[in-house]
């Protein structure tokens, strides 16, 4: 497999997929299928839309696409992404609301190279952006990037991680999703042992694998049951000709997707089953639940072979996470000397792919830290997906790890507003004669209510006596 016309013959067939679906929409479309009404190409057409559209996502990136921010002052401020840290293999980015005032929550998002964009994380971001400052980690397609870039795997992974932190500062919130989560803590505990400023100030850890055999499912099972030379003979695939990355050697973005839909084979098949039915029917739209989903989902990325070999070997097969045994420019990381930043295991309860209890693993090694700064969340009926871009992240979740950052962060407000008063203060008794100065002036407008209150007493005395002499008129009136 470590060819490049495997890497070609697999794109090809993408391609092909992506050209019959075209081919059948426009025939479907010529005017001269309507001469006669002719279901069939309605059906056609429809197929054809539906093919088109699925392969040819496969190879996009997606936008952030991210729509404006309402704020307190009535206005919707558009969003700008800026690269705070450019490195070859991922930018640190930050999702800049434009025109506000910069949020006291500021948050790292660790998105996850298991195939998809950091674009997943869209959804999760949305979500964070009223309340919060937000940086993630955009990833790179690895057939992009050339071979003189060097080797990328999960040593590479967390020493990326610990860049970023020391670059936002230790005021930062660190969320990290499904595959970095066990990496974000072996970071953390680098930072302990390297530079404890630097640590993060808490760490929710949501849905990742730190210890795979808590609870199996199909990702550990498959994991135990194949060798590491039967993954790199059967996965690993060489990039071709077409790429910047020519040569380099990869774990096919499009093979990792062909796992995540035989995981759920009937689900997705039922899903464009429907698809098709409601193009057919003309109540498919470009933006529905069905696109909207799947524009995302079916967008994946190639990972670096090094990355993909070594994450199966020492975060599945070694268990050198949960084991506290993971090693990163050859010096062991010990997750026992994290002491200071609070951690949240976030998990749930219908997760197939890292289950219930392979993330909460975490408090477990986190023996130098004290229980008041660990928690857990275990959603109910919350799949994978949802416990970070979901119904259940947005009605439970996100409020809850908002939460959490507020009770571990040093709030600048209380400090913030008493510093006014007392620089109001000291002014006022380095210039005392300015105090008197004020109440005189402010005593000349109480003067002038007292002579405009004197005048009216006039008005009253006038206003009796044209009372009598309409009465004497009136008097006169009635003798005559």
């Amino acid at each position: 497999m470590k060819y490049m016309m495997t890497y070609d013959l697999m794109e090809a067939t993408r391609n092909t997929n992506q050209w019959l679906g075209a081919t059948a929409r426009a025939f479907a479309d010529y005017p001269m299928m309507s001469l006669t009404t002719n279901p069939a190409m309605d059906w056609l057409r429809a197929w054809g839309e539906v093919t088109e559209r699925t392969f040819g996502r496969m190879v996009v990136k997606p936008d952030w696409n991210i729509p404006p921010v309402p704020t307190g002052d009535g206005r919707d401020h558009p969003v700008d992404v800026k690269v705070v840290l450019e490195r070859d293999f991922g930018d640190l980015i930050h999702i800049e609301v434009q025109g506000r005032e910069p949020m006291k929550r500021r948050v790292l998002l660790a998105a996850p190279m298991s195939g998809h964009y950091a674009t997943l994380l869209r959804k999760t971001v949305i979500s964070l952006l009223p309340d919060c400052e937000v940086y993630v980690t955009d990833w790179h397609n690895a057939r992009d990037i050339p071979v003189s870039a060097g080797k990328f795997d999960v040593e590479d992974y967390t020493l990326y991680l610990v860049d970023f932190m020391k670059e936002l500062g230790s005021d930062i919130h660190v969320i990290a999703v499904c595959q970095p989560v066990p990496l974000a803590l072996a970071a953390t505990a680098y930072l302990a042992g390297e530079d404890p400023t630097a640590q993060p100030k808490s760490l929710t850890l949501i849905g990742g694998p730190v210890d795979p055999e808590a609870n199996h499912t199909e990702v550990t099972d498959f994991g135990r049951s194949v060798t590491m030379g039967q993954l790199e003979q059967t996965m690993i695939q060489r990039v071709g000709f077409k790429y910047a990355g020519v040569g380099r050697m990869v774990y096919p973005g499009l093979l990792q997707l062909a796992s995540f839909i035989s995981m759920n084979g009937e689900t997705h098949a039922n899903a464009f089953r429907d698809q098709i039915i409601k193009s057919a029917k003309g109540e498919a739209r470009d933006h529905d639940k069905h696109n909207i989903f799947y524009d995302e989902y079916l967008a994946v990325m190639d990972m670096t072979a090094e990355f993909y070999l070594s994450t199966v070997e020492r975060i599945f097969k070694g268990r050198d996470i949960a084991r506290n045994a993971f090693v990163v420019n050859g010096q062991q990381v010990d997750i026992g000397k994290i002491d200071n930043v609070a951690v949240k295991i976030v998990e749930g309860e219908e997760d197939d792919i890292s289950a219930p209890g392979q993330c909460l693993a975490a408090l477990g090694l986190l023996t130098g830290l004290d229980d008041s700064k660990k928690a857990s969340h275990l959603e109910p009926g919350a799949g994978h997906y949802g416990i970070f871009a979901g119904r259940s992240w947005r009605d439970n979740i996100r409020p809850l790890v908002l939460d959490f950052i507020d009770a571990n962060s040093e709030d600048p407000a209380p400090a913030a507003k008493p510093a006014p008063a007392k620089a109001d203060l000291k002014v006022v008794a380095d210039n005392p004669p300015k105090k008197p100065a004020a109440r005189k002036t402010k005593a000349a407008p109480k003067a002038e209510p007292v002579k405009a209150a004197e005048k009216p007493e006039k008005k009253p005395t006038k206003a009796k006596a044209a009372p009598k002499t309409r009465a004497g008129r009136k008097a006169a009136n009635s003798k005559k």
